[in-house]
């Protein structure tokens, strides 16, 4: 996504370059050699538009995501294609990331895009267990924050398609933080990750909700503040390419 992003900053400088270049060097041309507009010009003067408006809204507003790994099942599939709202955290400036403008922070239990810390070129999509200052344990397979065990209810047995299949008799979980009710996977013929731990000041612990199919927090650790990118909002698409799987009625499902 890094390389994208680059990519459209670069191709948005140079066309806009380009066009600028002719609007000023054009005046001390003849009249017949303004009329004959050469064609990268031309071509600049068309694409600058609209490169700027993608750069802009994609860097600023919103931005989409493709889901590739099952961590966060049942949420989210892979194959989901999903939007982000950029300025649910902060705005940033594209390619170097440097905030200009904070709008806001993660909520416990939304469930957010960010760096992965150990190769921020990476994008990752997690749930946030855990504030600034939380102390967040897992001990039994139940998830405890600041001393307390978040609700979960056994709702029955997952049953997955197309690349999901391979989670298929999970035991599904109804489980509560805060006001937010959502779903999670456990399979008890694996092993899970467990300990204690206090979220630093400007950190914030990520937890996939297939919780024994996850690297997350549990592994790698906390993610600093700027690391994040946006607030999952909804499914636009669901195409799982590697599962030869379409399901058209995820389409526009709310992200809980």
């Amino acid at each position: 996504m890094a390389n994208l992003e680059l990519i459209l900053v670069v191709a948005t400088a140079v066309t806009g370059l380009i066009w600028l270049a002719w609007a000023v060097l054009r005046r001390r041309l003849s009249p017949e050699r303004r009329a004959k507009m050469p064609w990268y010009v031309d071509y600049s003067r068309s694409f600058f538009p609209i490169l700027l408006i993608v750069l802009v809204l994609r860097s600023f507003v919103a931005e989409p995501f493709r889901i590739p790994s099952g961590s966060m099942m049942p949420t989210l599939l892979v194959g989901d294609f999903i939007m982000v709202n950029k300025f649910s955290y902060a705005v940033r400036l594209p390619v170097t990331r440097t905030k200009i403008l904070d709008t806001g922070a993660p909520e416990r239990g939304e469930v957010a895009v960010f760096k992965y810390p150990r190769n921020p070129a990476e994008d990752y999509i997690k749930r946030v267990v855990g504030l600034p200052g939380d102390e967040i344990e897992f001990r039994d397979r139940v998830l405890y924050v600041n001393g307390e065990p978040q609700p979960a209810e056994e709702v029955g047995t997952f049953d997955g398609e197309g690349s999901g299949a391979v989670m298929s008799g999970a035991t599904l979980f109804e489980e509560n933080m805060g006001d937010r009710t959502y779903n999670t996977l456990m399979r008890e013929d694996r092993p899970t990750a467990e300990g204690r731990v206090v979220v630093p000041e400007g950190h914030y612990f990520m937890v996939g909700d297939n919780r024994d199919n996850s690297n997350d927090s549990r592994s790698w650790g906390f993610v600093s503040e700027e690391l994040l990118v946006g607030r999952a909002l909804f499914i636009w698409l669901h195409w799982d390419y590697n599962g030869n799987h379409r399901d058209f009625s995820r389409i526009g499902q709310t992200i809980r």
